[in-house]
């Protein structure tokens, strides 16, 4: 699934990252996809760099792990 830069999603974990977890994110929660300046844009590879809804930065999760 594609994302975009500054979409809302609800964060419902693959196995990528349930087993090897980069974020402290909980299933059910709601994340913005941002793009950080010096790093790949949103999809590179597959990932994306999210933040929580109150402008937290939370890390890099799978783009398959995010549903509309």
């Amino acid at each position: 699934m594609k994302v975009r830069k500054g979409s809302v999603y609800t964060y419902n974990p693959v196995p990528l990252d349930i087993f090897d977890s980069r974020t402290n994110l909980q299933k059910g929660e709601k994340v913005r996809v941002i793009k950080l300046h010096g790093c790949p844009p949103p999809n590179t590879m597959n990932h994306c760099h999210v933040e929580r809804l109150n402008g937290d930065f939370v890390g890099m999760v799978c783009c398959n792990s995010l549903e509309k």
